[in-house]
């Protein structure tokens, strides 16, 4: 499953790659889905993906810490852009497989991709 998102995924300057929500949906992400949103916004009107961790960007470098860096990971945020510092900040951590949804959760809802609140 992760060669299949590798295949769909291109390639970011930070040592990431980005994914679109499309691709997440139809071929799942096999490993952790980090949500760097807020708590409101998590919970709010564009939700979460369903399995989705909250992490808020703020926090995320304190509780990388005791991650697996050779866990698979998705990043995901409103837009794109938060996501995308955290999986550039977590590559630049010596995370070996980041991903960042592109479009965040707003391409995601806008798709009418299935999220939990």
């Amino acid at each position: 499953m992760l060669e299949a998102i590798h295949q769909v995924s291109t390639t970011q300057p930070g040592g990431y790659r980005d994914v679109a929500p499309s691709d997440v949906s139809r071929l799942g992400f096999p490993g952790r889905i980090i949500d760097v949103r807020e708590p409101h916004e998590f919970t709010g009107e564009l939700g979460h993906l369903p399995k989705a961790e909250l992490v808020p960007l703020g926090t995320i470098d304190q509780a990388a810490k005791t991650w697996d860096r050779s866990q698979p990971l998705l990043m995901v945020c409103r837009s794109g852009g938060r996501s995308g510092r955290a999986a550039q900040q977590l590559a630049s951590m010596g995370f070996r497989t980041v991903y960042n949804m592109a479009g965040g959760m707003l391409a995601y809802g806008a798709a009418g991709l299935p999220t939990e609140r």
